[in-house]
């Protein structure tokens, strides 16, 4: 166990407590725990997951923007149900995303865990553009990643990152039951959800 193992740990369950609040903050507690990341994989031979936390950084920046500016006339977003077409979108972006990371990793890396790796890339990938958005199903794609991730990261000896990602899993339940809860609030019977809107 590193000090980036501890350092991550703490800030990752520090992020996504921010996340389930809905407080901006996750943002830049959430890039910290990116830098921490980077270099903890990189160390494993998580070269999938590695590379995830650079695209994250990326991710994170948007979605400060968008969570501050990104609804209707530039005010803050709201928090949603995903839109009927969201789901699709996202079961083809984290097929294509698996196969595209799965033979990057096989040809150009020495990862015995590829298309784990891959998987777990690209589901996170998805749930982070969702997440940007606010859309609630995004909490549906962590809860199938932690799913994953405990074992692939017991598998590679990171114990403590593994307890972070039962964590994780514990807080993406309770994310995706709370802001169910404030979609559902802030839809008035006026107001409809819309035919084929989803979690």
């Amino acid at each position: 166990m590193s000090w980036t193992e501890v350092a991550g740990f703490v800030s990752g369950a520090v992020c996504v407590w921010l996340v389930v609040r809905r407080n901006i903050w996750n943002f830049p507690v959430g890039i910290a725990n990116n830098v921490l990341f980077v270099v903890l994989f990189v160390g494993a031979g998580l070269y999938g997951d590695a590379a995830l936390q650079v695209v994250y950084l990326l991710l994170g920046a948007l979605g400060w923007y968008w969570w501050l500016r990104g609804g209707p006339r530039h005010e803050p977003l709201a928090v949603r149900p995903t839109p009927a077409w969201g789901w699709p979108a996202a079961v083809a972006l984290t097929a294509a995303g698996t196969a595209v990371i799965w033979i990057l990793l096989t040809r150009h890396t020495d990862s015995d865990v590829a298309i784990w790796d891959a998987l777990t890339t690209s589901l996170s990938l998805v749930a982070q553009l969702m997440l940007n958005r606010k859309w609630v199903g995004s909490w549906v794609l962590w809860i199938v990643a932690d799913l994953i991730y405990v074992p692939l990261y017991l598998h590679k000896d990171l114990a403590l990152t593994a307890v972070l990602y039962l964590g994780f899993l514990g807080l993406a339940t309770l994310g995706l039951v709370q802001w169910r809860r404030v979609a559902a609030d802030a839809t008035s019977p006026h107001e409809p959800v819309p035919v084929g809107a989803q979690a």
